[in-house]
């Protein structure tokens, strides 16, 4: 995502844990166009880190259009082993960090107009066996970001909130944990990025990639045996 916003030259402020992998995508911006590039470690598992990260991109940048929270934290693919420490854990990462960096950037984007985007699941619409604990994380944040889509409406806000639903991509983290659990087919992740991008530039409210997952969403609404056939490609075989 950082190299789309790069090629449409903007400032960017990207975080993660690992400082050799950061430096890669900064310097890679830089060639692809971005005005500023710059970077800052963070572990959204520890809860100090979420605000200290905005703190440095408001500071660098001197200010923000766009916030994207789109990062998650590891969990295994299969039956759930009944470890609740582990969901309380992947909460923090996958959900309350975007509280904690949402809190601390709406008076800077009531500022400047901004946009929150919020990168979501087609397991937040359509709970599927193996990933319980992800899934828990992704419905808290539909729920949490759909809510404060009306609050910010009630209250005539500048700020834009746009939740994005994204199917199966090819990230090679997302391969090999999937692999053996199903056979169905990955969007590229390039594409999905793209898709986040214009989401949020065009201030959707909910947004869907690849998007004909909208149209399974209404169909299971609708029909809701339906849910069994869509996870019929589904295996246990390892």
């Amino acid at each position: 995502m950082a190299y789309h916003y790069a090629k449409f030259g903007a400032q960017i402020v990207i975080t993660a844990r690992r400082e050799d992998s950061l430096k890669k995508v900064v310097e890679k911006c830089l060639k692809l166009g971005a005005k500023k590039a710059m970077y800052v470690t963070g572990d959204m598992s520890n809860h100090a880190d979420p605000e200290r990260v905005f703190k440095y991109a408001v500071e660098k940048l001197g200010g923000l259009d766009f916030l994207v929270l789109n990062h998650i934290g590891n969990t295994d693919v299969g039956i759930w082993n009944r470890d609740a420490d582990h969901v309380r854990s992947l909460m923090q990462v996958n959900f309350v960090s975007y509280l904690q960096m949402t809190a601390a950037a709406l008076p800077v984007l009531e500022t400047s107009g901004g946009s929150i985007i919020v990168v979501s699941s087609m397991a937040s619409k359509l709970p599927s066996p193996y990933v319980a604990p992800y899934t828990s994380t992704k419905f808290a944040v539909n729920g949490f970001y759909g809510s404060l889509q009306g609050e910010l409406a009630v209250k005539k806000s500048k700020v834009s909130v746009t939740i994005m639903i994204l199917g199966l991509i090819d990230t090679e983290s997302a391969m090999n944990k999937i692999k053996g659990f199903t056979t169905m087919p990955a969007s590229p992740a390039t594409e999905a990025a793209l898709n986040i991008i214009k989401a949020g530039a065009t201030r959707q409210k909910e947004a869907y990639y690849p998007g004909f997952h909208y149209f399974i969403c209404l169909i299971n609404s609708i029909f809701p045996f339906m849910k069994d056939i869509l996870l019929s490609g589904l295996s246990l075989e390892n």
